[in-house]
């Protein structure tokens, strides 16, 4: 869901058990034929760019080579000894970003998702450090991550741009409803954007998280069809279930773990103090204020514009566009 790493990112490749480091500029990954270049995770790496022979003695002293002109070294889902080994480049200790911090890292940033492609996983580890503080707008952060076969064995420099601080983070890292089931709503909203009803445009409001209150502050508008059922949002036959239902009024309410609770729901909490911009309608108020009233996120998709929007808080934290996913 996330845009591409700017244009200036470079990347250095390091295979386990090797001196050989392999560093190719953006620039670089453009020349060559196609036979000799390899792809892998949407990663492009020139093999007639120039290399740079090192000779290490541990892999320590090859990062402080590769980072001695960057502001930060973040280490995504170091091993113990990966971590001991980077941890005596700098006096400044590396920023971790992994599912937990089993390395007991000074400065972590938790990474609730599994990201298959590594621009994506890159960008939000970013985008948390950011919000923590661990880096700001100007900076030049080096990444170290696995895009092969090792747990980190590729180095990833990229500027950290204002555009990084989407709200992305905050909203899967800090929500109280599952971060995969997050995915999953923006998941089925997005193509919902893309494909519409049957070819015509539609407007769908997700209430995910909070499912008990969210049902004690808004009442039905019709039969609910999930009432006695333990469907959960994800499984491709309930998605499109939830297409389905998208044409009729209401809100769907679907629980922290993803079980969708109801359809139908005519979300009750006035709009005092939700601020949305110019031009968005009920749907879209009614999803900020039942985010100010609990501890929800809506994610909305406008029939008008066809953009997927979320809120928490009362507050727009997120706009996205179908047609660019």
């Amino acid at each position: 869901m996330s845009p591409a790493l700017p244009a200036e990112v470079s990347v250095s490749s390091r295979r386990t058990g090797s001196d050989m480091t392999s560093e190719c500029s953006s620039d670089s990954m453009r020349r060559g034929p196609p036979s000799a270049r390899r792809l892998h995770d949407g990663a492009e790496t020139d093999m007639n760019a120039p290399r740079n022979v090192h000779s290490m003695t541990t892999s320590a002293d090859l990062l402080a080579d590769l980072v001695a002109d960057v502001d930060e070294v973040f280490l995504f889902s170091p091993t113990g000894s990966t971590y001991n080994d980077y941890r005596e480049v700098d006096d400044e200790p590396a920023v971790v970003v992994a599912p937990e911090n089993a390395v007991d890292a000074e400065r972590y940033v938790e990474l609730p998702l599994e990201f298959d492609n590594v621009r994506d996983r890159i960008r939000f580890g970013v985008e948390g450090a950011m919000v923590q503080g661990f880096c700001a707008e100007g900076d030049v952060v080096a990444c170290a991550v696995g895009v092969f076969d090792d747990p980190i064995d590729s180095l990833v420099r990229t500027p950290v741009t204002e555009s990084m601080h989407s709200g992305i983070y905050d909203l899967f890292a800090n929500s109280r409803a599952d971060p995969n089931v997050v995915r999953d709503v923006f998941d089925v909203a997005i193509e919902l954007g893309k494909k519409g009803q049957k070819g015509k445009p539609v407007g769908a409001l997700f209430v995910v998280g909070d499912a008990g209150k969210v049902m004690n502050k808004s009442r039905p508008l019709s039969y609910n069809p999930f009432e006695k059922s333990h469907v959960h949002v994800g499984d491709p036959i309930v998605n499109v279930m939830l297409k389905e239902f998208s044409r009729l009024d209401g809100a769907f309410v679907i629980s922290d773990s993803g079980k969708i609770v109801s359809a139908y729901r005519y979300l009750e909490p006035g709009a005092e103090g939700v601020d949305i911009p110019k031009g968005l309608g009920a749907r879209h108020m009614a999803g900020g204020a039942i985010t100010r009233d609990t501890n929800a996120i809506a994610i909305v998709l406008s029939e008008s514009d066809g953009l997927v929007r979320a809120f928490k808080g009362g507050q727009l934290v997120l706009e996205l566009d179908p047609e660019e996913h």
